[in-house]
């Protein structure tokens, strides 16, 4: 099994609360490669923070209302955090403080693959370690200028071969990357 991580990311890095995202709208061909990362993941790992984002956001969809409100409403969640105890959302639980070994379990654990939305700081984390296995990126046409960035300055060096990447009608392209070992 791997883990997948998804960011929404500016064209100078920044992948803070994707906001700004909005006026580009959602290609159905980003619904279609993102659905292809999900529909193979059989769990879900979020920051605290992302996952208190999520909650209010997904939790009262329904397929209805989005394609992807069953993904995220009933696939197990698990949250790195610590100081997140009770968790509300269904099908959620809290891993405790980052621990990789932890990570890994859910990764190895999982009859499939783990997704991972956003959550720059465990992904960070996670990509130090070497935890993360492929990493999609929509990276939307414009620049932030300064907020929080995938790969800070003061980043050791790493090399990632370019898996597939896909141009959207309204500017987005998906790249998808592996690490290189």
């Amino acid at each position: 099994m791997a883990i997948h991580v998804h960011e929404f990311m500016s064209l100078d890095g920044v992948i803070d609360a994707p906001v700004w995202s909005f006026e580009y709208g959602f290609d159905d061909g980003q619904g279609e490669d993102l659905g292809t990362v999900t529909g193979a993941s059989r769990a879900i790992l979020l920051g605290r923070v992302t996952y208190e984002m999520f909650e209010p956001a997904w939790s009262t969809r329904t397929v209805e209302d989005d394609p992807g409100a069953p993904f995220f409403n009933d696939t197990p969640k698990h949250v790195v955090s610590s100081t997140l105890t009770d968790p509300t959302w269904s099908n959620s639980s809290v891993l405790g403080p980052y621990d990789p070994d932890a990570i890994a379990r859910v990764r190895d654990e999982s009859d499939g693959d783990v997704f991972v939305a956003g959550s720059g700081t465990l992904v960070r984390a996670m990509l130090a370690d070497g935890l993360v296995d492929h990493l999609h990126l929509f990276v939307f046409p414009l620049t932030r200028g300064e907020g929080p960035r995938l790969f800070p300055d003061g980043a050791p060096p790493r090399k990632l071969e370019l898996a597939d990447t896909h141009p959207y009608p309204n500017g987005v392209v998906w790249m998808s990357y592996r690490p290189v070992a």
